[in-house]
């Protein structure tokens, strides 16, 4: 193991990482732009990190309260994609999805939709329990390039949540694997390349460990604000992705 040097002082409400300068290959600031009804924060791609594995867009949701009687211009329409799997995860809120293959379903939080694009699918996705009820919507869209010679698989959709999507919790870390194989866990999703996605949370002083098994690793900070990390000042909001091509992390959460 490298040696750690700790490179943030705590302070309450904030996170404090404790990294090797080495390890850190980039941070990005998410671009946020309005949409119409709430803000969308872009990470991937990013100029100078197009994609990390196969992760090719990676965007931020909210978190915003939408209000009751949300108008229909909210919604986001029917429109095409080809040649990827589009990912969508909620941390709160809900969205009807409806695609071009017949599938009309609902996720909610903690849940994951898994679009296979291949060849061709047009699907749009509805804020209907924020129109009837208002609430508050966040989570994360990302999307995912098909290997060369999957590019023209068939459309298809999947649904997940339970024991498809397997946790750990222990020792301070919560764990949800949305897909892929890492942390001794193998998610249900069908993906068409190597890749771990998960869904973490820290208790004060908990640690992880990323897995080693993937030359190219991120993460994404949904909440929390870092005040240093690896001799790199960041402001108080920041939200950042981290590539992470060496060895392994170690997370401190909520110590400041």
């Amino acid at each position: 193991m490298e040696q750690q040097r700790e490179v943030s002082r705590q302070c309450p409400g904030r996170t404090r990482f404790v990294q090797d300068k080495a390890m850190i290959e980039r941070l990005i600031n998410q671009r946020r732009r309005n949409i119409g009804s709430f803000e969308v924060g872009r990470v991937l791609p990013f100029s100078k990190r197009r994609m990390v594995g196969p992760f090719i867009f990676f965007d931020h949701m909210g978190p915003v309260n939408l209000p009751k009687g949300l108008a229909r211009e909210a919604d986001v329409l029917p429109h095409p994609h080809i040649g990827l799997s589009t990912v969508t995860y909620l941390f709160a809120g809900e969205i009807i999805h409806r695609d071009s293959t017949g599938v009309e379903q609902a996720i909610l939080p903690g849940e994951m939709n898994w679009m296979i694009a291949g060849s061709g699918i047009t699907h749009s996705e509805r804020f209907e329990q924020a129109r009837r009820e208002g609430g508050r919507m966040h989570g994360i869209q990302s999307w995912v390039a098909l290997p060369n010679g999957d590019e023209e698989t068939a459309p298809a959709f999947s649904h997940h949540e339970g024991s498809d999507l397997p946790l750990h919790n222990d020792g301070g870390v919560w764990m949800r694997l949305l897909a892929g194989e890492a942390f001794g866990l193998r998610a249900a999703v069908k993906t068409h390349s190597p890749l771990f996605y998960a869904h973490v949370a820290l208790e004060p002083g908990a640690r992880i460990a990323l897995s080693r098994d993937y030359p190219e690793r991120a993460l994404f900070l949904v909440s929390g604000a870092p005040r240093r990390m690896a001799n790199r000042s960041l402001r108080p909001r920041w939200r950042c992705s981290i590539a992470l091509p060496r060895r392994w992390c170690k997370l401190l959460s909520r110590v400041c």
